[in-house]
């Protein structure tokens, strides 16, 4: 798969990804270790500069980290998804790093040896920080179970430790969402520390306000059903529709509107359908089978 400039990496830790096992090797594998993923091209001079000094860095740390290296020329569509997804790839080498099925750190170019170690030594302290972690897997459990209150507090105690743990900061945001406290939800947006601001599950938890404030505003279902079977042109009754579906629990069935309606008109209020459906997928887990189905059904539109 490599060219004569780059030559395959022999680690058990550096390994190839292309658009067949992306969501198997990166998404679903960061649940468990850090993936670095290196975007390059056997033409870029600064990938061949960067690429051995980032896999010697990965290689360093043993399998507390690993790393996927995708050539773009082998797998534009590939590329081109993670781009309409929000990814900066307009240029290369551009590297990105996955945590729980999202990208949580980035940057591009190449970079002295030094600044590659602290990139790679800082996602090791993600998934080895004194029991941290395993705090906030119990919140989250609580979460699940419906323990809303119980979980926001193990999220705040954790955040007394370490005020900028992102994942921590993000659980307390849907927690108190859960609580039905959106004026609290929304200081918590407003107050989120710089180095939480912008993370993956900052931007999730804020994904999942937007909704909560859309559900406020839902229309009655039966009228809007009504609507858009009298008129299935009618594209703004098919957007609040697709909004009261997901207010009501129907998440899947909101997806189905809203790419209903991009079929029918993408550029319909600006690409209003195509936003909110990202709005959806963020709020979702990576791994959320809803937000894989609809991502790859959205990129086939997309790229049709």
């Amino acid at each position: 798969m490599f060219g004569t400039d780059q030559p395959a990496p022999h680690s058990e830790f550096v390994f190839d990804v292309s658009e067949a096992n992306f969501m198997a090797d990166v998404v679903e594998k960061s649940q468990t270790v850090p993936v670095i993923v290196d975007f390059w091209a056997p033409w870029c001079g600064p990938c061949r500069q960067l690429g051995p000094a980032l896999e010697a860095a990965v290689n360093a740390v043993k399998g507390k980290v690993v790393m996927a290296k995708i050539n773009v020329d082998e797998n534009q569509r590939l590329a081109s998804a993670l781009a309409q997804q929000g990814l900066p790839l307009q240029s290369i080498p551009t590297v990105v790093a996955f945590v729980e099925g999202r990208p949580v750190d980035m940057f591009q170019g190449a970079l002295p040896a030094s600044e590659l170690k602290k990139f790679v030594d800082k996602l090791v302290a993600m998934g080895d920080d004194g029991g941290l972690a395993a705090a906030v897997a119990a919140a989250e459990e609580m979460l699940g179970e419906g323990a809303a209150q119980d979980a926001a507090e193990t999220f705040a105690a954790v955040l007394e430790e370490e005020p900028e743990n992102a994942e921590a900061y993000g659980g307390l945001l849907r927690a108190t969402i859960a609580l039905g406290d959106v004026d609290k939800a929304q200081a918590l947006v407003e107050g989120a520390p710089a180095p939480v601001a912008g993370s993956a599950p900052f931007e999730a938890a804020k994904a999942q306000l937007q909704l909560a404030l859309q559900a406020a505003d839902a229309g009655p279902l039966g009228e809007l059903e009504a609507a858009i079977n009298a008129n299935p042109e009618d594209h703004q009754a098919r957007f609040d529709y697709a909004q009261a579906l997901h207010a009501a629990g129907r998440v899947e069935d909101a997806v189905e509107q809203l790419l209903d309606l991009f079929r029918r008109d993408r550029e319909w209020n600006d690409g209003a359908a195509k936003a909110q459906l990202f709005v959806i997928f963020d709020a979702l887990k990576a791994n959320d089978p809803i937000a894989q189905k609809g991502r790859r059904r959205l990129s086939s539109m997309i790229f049709a």
